[in-house]
């Protein structure tokens, strides 16, 4: 069987409130997708921004279309076979009206979430065609791709483990905002010192080679604990 290939879809960017960095200042921010390239079929990890006029004057995004950032890819709409979103806020689900009919992976509890918030856009969840795949936890939904609860930014965030034959790839979607942050949780982890999420000794247990996030265009390496840019 040919190997599984993770590849980076640039959906474009949005601007981060001063109100929401901690600091004085605005903070633009990438959003990024994952392609996973099975044997089996496609796997589209986040599928880009969704559109709402409060959305749209709160974070100023600039949208690359779905279709233009899978040719980017080297994939077409049509190739998609399966979809995961790490969750359901607007800059993760934006595009999956346009993937109606494919099963999306989903925690059940985050679905649940998304129906009963207010940070989340009601025609984004339960659009014509939509068709869930509910998780209650870990779950392998392809030979060497296994989805891993970590919740924190939402309950019901999820990330997306890749076993190649090199080592293995973790999509941690937005369970971080950058690597940086996620190497002082893995130090945390390893010093035994602080707090850490209980799910970081979760997913180091697959050995990863390299992690990669929803909103940072770096990636995390082990051994120094580094963060490197792609």
């Amino acid at each position: 069987m040919a190997d599984i290939v993770v590849r980076r879809v640039d959906l474009g960017y949005f601007v981060r409130p001063a109100s929401e960095t901690g600091t004085e200042h605005a903070r633009v921010e990438p959003t990024l997708g994952y392609l996973i390239e099975h044997p089996i079929g496609l796997v589209l990890v986040d599928t880009g921004m969704g559109r709402h006029p409060e959305v749209d004057a709160h974070y100023r995004p600039r949208r690359i279309p779905l279709t233009a950032a899978l040719r980017t890819a080297g994939a077409k709409l049509d190739d998609i076979e399966y979809v995961v979103n790490c969750h359901l806020h607007f800059d993760h689900c934006g595009g999956n009206p346009e993937l109606a009919g494919r099963p999306v992976f989903t925690q059940r509890s985050e679905l649940s979430l998304a129906r009963t918030t207010e940070h989340t856009i009601p025609e984004l969840i339960d659009h014509p065609g939509a068709r869930y795949e509910e998780l209650d936890g870990e779950a392998e939904i392809l030979p060497g791709v296994v989805i891993v609860p970590t919740p924190g930014h939402t309950a019901g965030h999820q990330s997306v483990v890749v076993t190649r034959r090199d080592g293995t790839i973790v999509v941690a979607g937005q369970s971080h905002d950058n690597a940086s942050l996620f190497t002082g949780d893995v130090l945390s982890q390893r010093a035994g010192v602080g707090h850490h999420p209980v799910w970081i000794d979760r997913l180091l247990a697959f050995d990863p080679r390299q992690v990669v996030f929803a909103h940072d265009n770096a990636v995390w390496t082990p051994g120094t604990s580094q963060v490197s840019a792609s």
